[in-house]
């Protein structure tokens, strides 16, 4: 899980409901969540702190939610690239979770990048208890979407930019050439 966005941590209702619903699906599947620090001062700020789990030295996880530090990019991959579900308030994960087709659910009403949502593996929630719990289910319960790379997802974005400069670039030494011949 990942949730950093102002419109979400700096509200006490949001992130109340969110963490209530969070917290209900950890009874079925130990959530990890590495904390935004500003995320972290709101939970302790609005005293729900009590909803985390301490992290076992067995290194085995039960229920609940487990609060860790923010990770770096490639400790964070390794994390959810085999996850169940993520959930996000994140643009970037949305994308991600959709090209490796890992169930998502964005605890926003809307999204910046609709696509993951209409083929990916992305829905909706908002900061809704009930959907947010429904969605879950329905993701752990292995019943979500199938959801698709979206097309041009495929690795290859540089190659067909430099196809496009190197185009760009011969018509232009074209048009040089051509404009050169023409001066008296």
């Amino acid at each position: 899980m990942t949730l950093h966005r102002p419109s979400k941590v700096d509200n006490r209702n949001a992130l109340s409901e969110i963490f209530s619903a969070v917290s209900a699906l950890s009874k079925d599947v130990p959530i990890i969540f590495p904390c935004h620090p500003r995320t972290r001062k709101m939970i302790e700020a609005f005293k729900l702190t009590d909803l985390f789990s301490e992290l076992p030295e067995s290194g085995l996880l039960d229920s609940g939610i487990y609060l860790l530090p923010p990770l770096g990019y490639d400790e964070f991959l390794y994390l959810w690239k085999d996850s169940a579900l993520v959930l996000t308030d994140s643009g970037g994960l949305q994308e991600e979770t959709s090209a490796l087709k890992i169930p998502c659910i964005t605890l926003r009403e809307n999204t910046e990048r609709p696509i993951t949502v209409t083929e990916g593996s992305n829905e909706l929630a908002g900061t809704d208890f009930e959907k947010i719990l429904m969605l879950g289910k329905k993701a752990l319960s292995g019943n979500w979407k199938e959801g698709r790379i979206p097309q041009l997802w495929d690795g290859r974005a540089s190659e067909r930019i430099v196809k496009v400069i190197n185009k760009l670039t011969v018509e232009k030494e074209e048009l040089l050439y051509t404009a050169d011949s023409v001066v008296v």
